[in-house]
């Protein structure tokens, strides 16, 4: 069952438009009934709801996490918050139920087929979950009551205008339960607590339909409605659970499965009916018609066998011709002829259309799929010994198979085999299968604790390089962000403007990493950032031409806190005191320039040598080197390179650019570097301030860093495919239930 995207609606299903409807009076026999049924059921759901707390408040204290806890504890307050609107809106359903029994339809009505496997398709993992507990729910109650359930549809059908059958019948199983997931359409809850909620509808609701359904119809046969049908009488009310009993023993469930073992035997029968079509289908030769069939233990022997003899045998037909050969041995050795029966037979082909799914999916790295082959007679064995394999998503088992396919997601091809602690430990599993299970399943609960604490110790260092590599791209953004705004902020007062060289040279080296550590420290928002503007306004002023004796007097008056400012700012930066001094120097013949009155300029005369001669011992300091800054201003960080192309602009609606919006972090991508190499990496981060997205390999190091613009590119080529982080047992039996369906409805 998955565990990630896990908040779902216990009924996703838009209501089916009704056909227009004339409404006609109910018999007042069928109103006694109605009226009889709504009482029970309001009842029994007061029941629910009163032991609801109790059980999931049991679940939370059982839970492994806080996470988990958390869910099981907002499910309760939901349920308390929503009980009374829940109860009015399914007896309100089933008033709904009985007034359409005496409706005229004008014009066709939605079609509505019952929730089973047979109509299942390929559906997401919690919808195929809450369709196999409710098909359930539905068989446990029409294998116990159907002789009731049917007199009363008949009885129906002599006292209303529409067609009653079990299926449409108000207090039918499959339409309470429809009824039930429509009221409860507000809740939201993971899918292991929804299942918790059926769990108690089917103890407290459906378990005493057959008492319902008898006193039903007794009020129709009191009545005079076909007094002649004789039901067998319900079973004694002290069989049934009280309700105020623990409605869900310890031990009786776990947190991710509450169907019993009865129940789930039940999912295995209904799972046999799709298989039908393709039983004996992979056989070489049809059984001889005399042929008995060989116990499961046999069975079990001779599987054993086989993984001792031929232990790198992952192929099915090499399975199946292995076990004919076997068997031919033994109906030789007996006399008989012997085959493997319809039970266990229904067995092997679902666990090789399972494994042949595993086999072909693309996320399992194809380094890995040889080891994971070699467990098809391990798993078809547990199989054969347990049924509830199939349905039962806390089986050691398959949870074993889910955990090492999952731990393999990040794995790639071209990772080497022999030195990975991850490929030698999924190694050391598939021997310890093959070497030592015979017929105890334990082992499997045993190497399930042993991979999840290796899994554990994996993933925990894994995750603290993986916040490592977060945090520093987080750094790295955020330093990029305050650059580009001391970028902005230099270039709004240099660009296109002349100034002396030093000054420039000083705002780009020196003033720039003043700015940059204020930016960062505080803001762009704060005291101290305005304060740095404020200094670099006044320092470019301060060296420009002033004409203006009152100018010239404001300049004396601004120096000394103007260079105060500039050798605190320079210092907190730690600016080269030697490179500082020089540059104070210079500064200080600046503004000595600046302060001075300008000369009157005469018309040029010729003058006698001498007194050229004369006014040279009076010519001032040479005047500054001057520069026009004519370029952007860029600050680069080390090791830094802007990218001179910029990239293509896609319309906001462009496919590709969907799929990378769509990203979630956590999410494994497979990139096609070239024609041989791939690489496997996790989304850790989506950097918001650079749009960058930052990708890490399954040891949490950085391998790759796109933009939202260049992934999106990547996907329009093709050179990237998300990979599916579901389990994979579970999405193979999604993946079978399909086929099977398709098969069947061919």
């Amino acid at each position: 069952m998955r565990t990630d995207a896990k908040v779902v609606h216990l009924n996703k299903a838009a209501p089916d438009a009704k056909p227009t409807v004339t409404a006609g009076r109910l018999p007042v026999a069928l109103i006694n009934v109605r009226d009889k049924a709504a009482l029970q059921l309001k009842q029994a759901l007061q029941a629910l709801f009163d032991n609801a707390d109790d059980t999931l408040f049991e679940m939370a204290d059982r839970a492994g996490s806080n996470s988990e806890q958390s869910a099981f504890f907002e499910a309760m307050r939901d349920l308390r918050l929503k009980r009374r609107s829940i109860e009015r809106g399914f007896l309100q359903k089933v008033f709904e139920s009985f007034a359409t029994l005496n409706q005229y339809d004008i014009g066709p009505a939605p079609s509505a087929e019952a929730v089973s496997f047979d109509s299942l398709s390929l559906v997401q993992n919690d919808e195929l979950e809450e369709s196999v507990a409710v098909d359930t729910m539905v068989a446990k109650v029409m294998t116990r009551d159907a002789l009731a359930l049917t007199h009363l549809s008949t009885r129906l059908n002599t006292l209303v205008s529409s067609k009653v059958d079990d299926k449409s019948n108000p207090l039918g199983p499959l339409t309470l339960c429809d009824s039930f997931l429509q009221a409860c359409s507000e809740l939201v809850m993971e899918i292991r607590v929804k299942l918790i909620i059926l769990k108690l509808f089917d103890r407290f609701v459906l378990t005493n339909l057959d008492q319902l359904y008898a006193e039903a119809n007794q009020i129709l046969v009191a009545a005079g409605v076909l007094p002649e049908l004789r039901s067998t009488p319900p079973r004694p009310r002290q069989d049934r659970p009280v309700p105020s009993a623990n409605p869900l023993p310890a031990g009786s469930y776990s947190q991710d499965d509450v169907r019993t073992d009865e129940e789930m035997e039940e999912v295995f029968s209904l799972l046999q009916g799709l298989l039908s079509e393709v039983r004996g289908a992979h056989r070489s030769q049809a059984a001889p018609r005399d042929a008995l069939p060989i116990s499961s233990h046999d069975l079990l022997r001779l599987l054993s066998h086989i993984q001792t003899r031929a232990p790198q045998t992952t192929d099915y037909h090499e399975v199946r011709d292995h076990l004919d050969q076997l068997l031919k041995r033994a109906s030789a050795k007996s006399g008989k002829n012997r085959t493997v029966g319809e039970i266990d037979e229904d067995v092997i082909n679902l666990v090789s259309m399972l494994f042949e799914f595993i086999l072909d999916d693309r996320t399992l790295p194809d380094s890995l799929k040889a080891l994971i082959a070699r467990l098809q007679i391990p798993i078809l064995k547990v199989a054969v010994i347990d049924k509830t394999f199939f349905s039962r998503g806390s089986h050691p088992a398959r949870r074993l198979l889910n955990e090492i396919a999952s731990a393999a997601m990040g794995w790639g091809d071209q990772d080497d085999t022999q030195r990975d602690s991850l490929y030698q430990k999924i190694e050391q599993i598939v021997a310890r299968l093959l070497n030592d299970f015979t017929d105890d399943p334990s082992i499997f609960s045993e190497l399930l604790a042993d991979f999840l604490a290796f899994t554990g110790d994996e993933r925990r260092r894994s995750e603290l390089l993986e916040q490592r590599t977060r945090d520093a791209e987080e750094g790295r953004a955020k330093a990029e962000a305050a650059r580009q705004e001391v970028e902005r902020a230099l270039n709004q007062r240099l660009l296109g403007k002349t100034l002396p060289e030093v000054v420039v040279r000083l705002l780009q080296e020196a003033w720039s990493k003043v700015l940059l550590l204020t930016c960062l420290k505080h803001g762009t928002q704060s005291e101290q950032w305005q304060s740095a503007l404020d200094t670099m306004d006044q320092l470019i002023w301060s060296v420009s031409p002033h004409d203006d004796p009152q100018e010239r007097q404001q300049l004396l008056e601004l120096v000394p806190d103007l260079l105060r400012s500039l050798r605190d700012g320079l210092s907190s930066a730690a600016f080269n005191p030697f490179s500082t001094s020089e540059f104070f120097n210079q500064l200080e013949t600046l503004h000595v320039q600046a302060l001075q009155p300008p000369q009157p300029v005469e018309a040029e005369t010729a003058a006698p040598i001498g007194e050229i001669d004369a006014q040279v011992e009076f010519v001032g300091p040479p005047s500054p080197a001057m520069v026009e800054v004519q370029e952007e201003i860029v600050l680069l960080a080390p090791g830094e390179v802007r990218d001179v192309e910029p990239e293509p602009r896609l319309p906001e609606n462009d496919e590709a650019l969907i799929k990378v919006d769509n990203l979630r972090v956590g999410s494994w991508v497979e990139f096609q570097e070239d024609e041989e190499h791939k690489l496997r990496c996790k989304l850790a981060a989506i950097i918001k301030p650079t749009g960058k997205f930052i990708f890490v390999n399954r040891t949490g190091m950085k391998v790759l860093e796109k933009t939202r613009t260049g992934l999106a590119l990547e996907f329009q080529r093709g050179a990237v495919r998300l990979l599916d982080d579901a389990l994979l047992f579970d999405r193979a039996l999604e993946s079978v239930i399909g086929n099977l369906r398709r098969l069947k409805n061919a």
